[in-house]
């Protein structure tokens, strides 16, 4: 059936359309590449198509679209970063060596090495496929080393995706839709947003969205449209209210308009528990640009001088860049139109300059010659940085470079001063103990102190722009395993990781055997044997004692967490495989059957899935308010309570997980303390803003007394983020932040 459909479309395929569509790319490329002649411009881009197209013939997407067409449209996608012909050619030709007979090597023949460069690294990049972030880490580490040889692969692999994405629903496995539509949020967007490339970002995230979370995409999209009325009249009269405003004398180059997109404004209802659209603050934004940094400010005065500015909503990004480079006066004012909109607007301010390099960052550092090839500048940093990162981490564990990959590169950067004025570059939140690691060996393992502008902080406090730190050193002084709880760069890590794993191995081990202990207790309530049983299984092999061992001190050293190490474990496991495949080949009639016969709601999430056929175990009677766990049997899942004695001796690759739908998914670290203090006035005041700072809640708290004018609180805090640490930081938090502590003790982590 299917080649008769072939032979049919053969008879039909017409490249007429996706011609033209390649003389449009030519005339647009001419618009911005104006040093080249019009007619090589079309000759480079012809060869490239025209070598494509024959390499491709009788290939067909899911679509029944001639598989050339792909490759013309993601290259219309790319133009938007004006990119050179090497990479309009290299994104043409993208697919050629993995799905045809022609290979990278035929392509450097009849092109520049650059073009087969780039079509060799997409060619391995093709291969990549997000699972677990272990399990794909490798395939990962080849795109960012990649990025790090050629920016232009990812040029190139962002334009792929984003058609690939906007194609997606031609895709007949509902499953692999899903994935790779998780795959582009949690990687692709993310590099795009890292680039500063924003429409890339934005439309990667809203394709996202649309597959992902379909009915909160269509509500919101419905609200807009609701909007569109209001939004016509706004965009029509605020023009003309800005140019009322504005002096004849200063130049308005444009007043544009945009609202926010659909996936943002998603977030932040989620975020602010806004129940309808139009109660956003910030929906919508206008946009000034003028034609000098002193008319940038006038027009600022202008308006401030008109509307109310909102306080604390005012930036000036022009004296203060951000960390790309980024100049822009942001300022929010009221009662812009009030008959319209009651809601505040921000309004940005900058120069063509400065759009243009707010618009598409990296592509505004390419250089073009009359060579038609372009050179990237020497101040995207960020190029080099990844690089960097990939060589610190050549031989390490897969859970640790991933760690690496997300401090370094998802974060966003701050600029510090060092006590003599030179700025040093740094991730979002580093704190002073990542400072020290970024200057010089000296500084390393010997932190005593840190000073920021002139006053003593922890050594977790979180730096701010344009700070200024002093680290006091003392060379008895010695790094600490709690500093890995905080540190931000993966520089920092891995010191401080080198230096204390030279200390006593056995210690490690029983160090990482009690933070494990204490999440399975907590989630599954069994616990570690001699052998490590349960550890058997990682990473696609059978361990051997000192791998497992491993394993375990990793989780000490926060490269692995443990609950990631146990989700690896069971979805690993064949139990599991082999009953979620039963339960999905079940017919639509027996999986009714089963629904009436064991009452089956939707109340139950087992391993994130609804409808899974589940029995209440009799032996516990788990309640809605109970945490639950899983356990497979034959044709369903038994729900017990976490602590059911039952579990004891079960087999632990048919554990589960499970939850209550109206649960959150637990990432709670709770520990159960003693604190002693003097017996004083305000003692309590001070604790509870020190845990209000570290962002650690106290689920509970008993006072008493003790001789000696001292008292003794017993308290029960929960940290959000698998802080498993979360006492030892305390700890020294409070060593250094109150007179008044004396002691503390540990009595339970959960």
């Amino acid at each position: 059936m299917g080649n008769q459909i072939i032979e049919e479309k053969q008879k039909v395929v017409d490249y007429a359309s996706i011609d033209d569509s390649v003389n449009h790319i030519v005339e647009m490329v001419h618009e911005y590449m104006i040093k080249i002649s019009k007619e090589k411009i079309k000759e480079e881009i012809f060869k490239a198509y025209n070598f494509a197209k024959e390499a491709h013939e009788w290939q067909f997407r899911q679509s029944w679209d001639p598989y050339v067409l792909h490759p013309v449209e993601a290259t219309k996608e790319l133009l938007v970063l004006h990119p050179d012909l090497v990479t309009i050619q290299a994104c043409l030709l993208h697919d050629v060596p993995e799905d045809t007979d022609k290979t990278v090597e035929d392509i450097e023949v009849v092109f520049w090495w650059e073009v087969a460069h780039i079509t060799m690294w997409m060619e391995k990049l093709s291969k990549l496929k997000y699972r677990w972030e272990e399990r794909s880490v490798w395939s990962l580490r080849k795109m960012f080393i990649a990025m790090s040889e050629d920016i232009r692969v990812i040029f190139v692999k962002l334009a792929d995706r984003i058609h690939n994405m906007k194609t997606l629903e031609f895709h007949p496995n509902p499953e692999k839709r899903r994935r790779i539509a998780e795959e582009t949020l949690n990687i692709y967007a993310p590099i795009a947003d890292r680039l500063w490339i924003f429409d890339f970002k934005e439309i990667l995230e809203n394709l996202c969205f649309k597959h992902l979370y379909p009915e909160e995409y269509k509500k919101i999209q419905n609200e807009l449209l609701e909007l569109k009325e209001e939004q016509n009249i706004f965009v029509t009269k605020v023009k003309d209210v800005i140019n009322e405003t504005i002096p004849d004398r200063i130049p308005l180059i444009d007043v544009s308009y945009r609202i926010k997109s659909p996936y943002s404004i998603y977030k932040k209802m989620q975020r602010k528990w806004y129940e309808r659209v139009k109660d956003l603050h910030d929906l919508f934004a206008l946009r000034i640009i003028t034609d000098s940094i002193s008319h940038c400010y006038e027009i600022l005065w202008e308006i401030h001088n008109r509307w109310s500015p909102i306080p604390k909503r005012f930036k000036d990004y022009i004296a203060l860049p951000k960390e790309n480079w980024y100049q822009s006066l942001h300022t929010t004012v009221m009662w812009i139109l009030r008959e319209l909109r009651s809601q505040p607007t921000e309004i940005q301010i900058r120069t063509k300059d400065m759009h243009i390099q707010a618009e598409i960052w990296v592509a505004a550092h390419f250089e073009y010659s009359e060579s038609w090839k372009s050179k990237i500048a020497k101040d995207i940093y960020w190029v080099s940085e990844i690089k960097n990162i990939v060589e610190l981490n050549q031989e390490k564990w897969d859970a640790e470079f991933m760690s690496s990959m997300k401090i370094g590169l998802f974060d966003d950067r701050i600029f510090v001063f060092t006590p003599k004025w030179d700025v040093i570059n740094l991730p979002k939140w580093s704190t002073p103990v990542d400072f020290a690691y970024s200057i010089h060996s000296d500084l390393w393992n010997h932190i005593a102190i840190a000073k920021v502008n002139w006053k003593v902080v922890h050594l977790d406090y979180e730096l701010n722009n344009w700070d200024r730190i002093d680290i006091v050193i003392d060379k008895n002084r010695q790094p600490l395993i709690t500093w890995l709880s905080f540190v931000k760069t993966s520089r920092a890590k891995e010191v401080i990781k080198s230096y204390i794993n030279k200390t006593n191995r056995e210690e490690l081990i029983e160090k990482g055997k009690f933070i494990l202990n204490s999440f399975l207790q907590k989630n599954y309530w069994i616990f570690l044997d001699k052998d490590l049983s349960i550890l058997k299984n990682i990473d696609w092999k059978i361990l051997d004692t000192k791998e497992k061992e491993d394993v375990i001190v990793q989780i000490w050293n926060l490269s692995r967490r443990p609950s990631s190490v146990i989700r690896w474990i069971l979805e690993n496991t064949n139990h599991l495989s082999i009953s979620k495949l039963t339960i999905k080949k079940k017919t639509e009639k027996t999986l009714k059957k089963w629904l009436e016969e064991w009452e089956v709601t939707d109340d139950i999430i087992i391993w994130w899935e609804k409808h899974i056929p589940y029995k209440f175990a009799a032996c516990c009677s788990p309640k809605k308010w109970d945490k639950i766990v899983g356990y497979i049997n034959r044709n369903w899942v038994s729900i017990h309570k976490i602590n059911c004695s039952s579990l004891k001796k079960g087999n632990f690759e048919r554990f589960i997980e499970a939850r209550f739908e109206w649960m959150e998914p637990s990432k709670w670290v709770t520990i159960k303390i003693e604190l002693v203090f003097d017996n004083i006035m305000w003692v309590l005041r001070k604790l509870t803003d020190i845990l209000y700072t570290m962002w650690i809640n106290i689920e509970s708290l008993h006072t008493e007394k003790l001789p000696w004018n001292l008292v003794k609180n017993t308290m029960v805090l929960e940290s959000k983020n698998e802080d498993y640490y979360m006492f030892e930081r305390l700890n020294e938090r409070l060593k250094l932040s109150m007179k008044e502590f004396k002691e503390s003790k540990l009595l339970e982590l959960k």
